[in-house]
């Protein structure tokens, strides 16, 4: 082994010194490259100047050595054949670190691309994979040329592939092609409330290339793949109105009616038992025409009043008491006292007392209520408009008349929320103006819908 040394040492010791002075080359031009590419970069203020920096520095340095050995492999005294297949081990190690070097800087530089994306956000695991994918996939067609593959195999394998993962993934894919329109079209954004053709609503609270999440009213979450959103018509009501700073809860009320076993057949025993009766049988009697008769226009009178003009055909009583407005009153204990005070009158101006006809006794009922809370919130005006179109009639009752006994003044739950949570007080005056008997319930829902939305736009 010395003599085959001393014999051949040049041919050991010229690769040698070729292979160091490569990379004594790669190191003083890194050097000096870096400092001149570090310099640009911080002028142009590009925010992937370290990741590119950082990425790179270690393989050109490496590149260098790599060059160093398919120079030095020139003086070796490796035989023909051994000179060629080790080029080739060297040209596919560095594409093999080109192809890693593209992975690793394009993965860093991508995080910080999507980072900036404000709507929509994009699936980054699956883009970055996605280009991981394909710079893999560019890379075997490189090394499969450069060893003289046959490539027609591996393209059909590829495609092959490509095809059966395209399938597997059509509905992601779909999505994801849905999302980049709706990210062109930048006719959605976060914040945004929202009403789909199929029904759904509610603001918009993320986005991405897949799906779109929504809060509705009722305070669900709805998530809704992009690729339904193109297809169905979409209302954009836009960006978020002043909020409330307590959100109105919507409530309803049952009512369930009860014999209360007492009865009249003159006036004086209606006006005897009016003075003694419940709150609840002064509600029933006044109230329940209301709800039960919300399609007539106008509504009928109330209970009093028609048993006195049917079975007592007391006919100018019975249009004073039919005169008498409901829905002016905040308590039933002074409904109660209008109410008596005029059969008092009436019958000190007309002393003469009829009995009822045949069995028609009056038979006084009372209401027995359960307040319910709704699922529904409104949190602005724009959510009140959107839950107000889907609430029950007895919802609106709820809040429209009983507001008035329970609040005891004369106001309604809406009209006391927008005024004390908006300082709207023209709205709240103007469905305060509401009129009970000469519109239906449904006709008042329009009303407050119709007037909401002109002040919202």
């Amino acid at each position: 082994m010395i003599d085959w040394i001393q014999e051949n040492w040049i041919t050991i010791v010229v690769p040698t010194v070729i292979f160091m002075a490569f990379c004594i080359v790669g190191l003083w031009a890194r050097r000096l490259l870096y400092n001149r590419l570090d310099k640009l970069l911080i002028k142009s203020g590009w925010g992937g100047r370290e990741i590119l920096v950082q990425s790179t520095r270690g393989p050109f340095f490496f590149w260098f050595m790599l060059l160093g050995a398919f120079a030095a492999l020139k003086f070796s005294p490796l035989s023909a054949e051994a000179q060629v297949l080790s080029e080739r081990i060297i040209g596919s190690i560095f594409i093999i670190s080109i192809i890693w070097l593209l992975i690793i800087l394009t993965n860093r530089l991508l995080n910080i691309f999507l980072d900036e994306i404000k709507s929509p956000k994009p699936p980054g695991r699956l883009i970055t994979n996605g280009v991981r994918v394909t710079i893999l996939l560019l890379g075997v067609l490189i090394l499969a040329d450069y060893w003289g593959w046959p490539l027609t195999p591996v393209i059909l394998l590829l495609a092959a592939a490509i095809l059966v993962a395209a399938i597997a993934s059509r509905d992601t894919v779909l999505n994801i092609f849905s999302g980049l329109e709706i990210a062109a079209g930048r006719t959605i954004k976060e914040g945004d409330f929202i009403k789909l053709s199929s029904g759904e609503e509610g603001y918009v609270t993320e986005m991405t290339w897949r799906t779109i999440k929504m809060k509705t009213p009722d305070q669900h979450t709805i998530i809704v793949p992009n690729s339904k959103l193109v297809k169905e018509t979409v209302i954009n009501y836009g960006r978020p109105l002043k909020r409330a700073s307590k959100p109105f809860h919507f409530y309803t009320r049952l009512h369930l009616k009860e014999l209360t076993g007492l009865k009249a057949r003159n006036l004086t025993e209606l006006v005897n038992v009016l003075k003694s009766a419940p709150d609840s049988v002064i509600y029933y009697h006044t109230h329940h025409f209301l709800e039960e008769h919300q399609f007539l226009t106008p509504e009928p009178a109330n209970d009093f009043a028609l048993w006195v003009d049917d079975s007592l055909d007391e006919h100018v009583l019975a249009e004073k008491l039919a005169n008498i407005d409901t829905f002016a009153y905040s308590s039933l204990e002074a409904l109660k006292s209008m109410i008596v005070s005029v059969i008092k009158k009436y019958m000190a101006d007309n002393p003469a007392s009829r009995l009822v006809k045949g069995e028609n006794d009056f038979h006084f009922l009372k209401s027995n209520s359960v307040v319910v809370p709704t699922p529904y919130f409104a949190s602005d005006l724009r959510e009140f408009v959107e839950v107000l179109r889907k609430i029950t009639i007895d919802s609106l009752y709820y809040h429209i008349f009983e507001s008035r006994l329970r609040l005891q003044k004369r106001s309604n739950d809406f009209s006391v929320w927008i005024r004390d949570s908006f300082g709207e007080h023209d709205l709240a005056d103007k469905i305060d103006s509401l009129v009970p008997y000469t519109s239906t319930i449904e006709a008042m829902r329009s009303f407050i819908i119709q007037n909401i939305e002109k002040r919202i736009k």
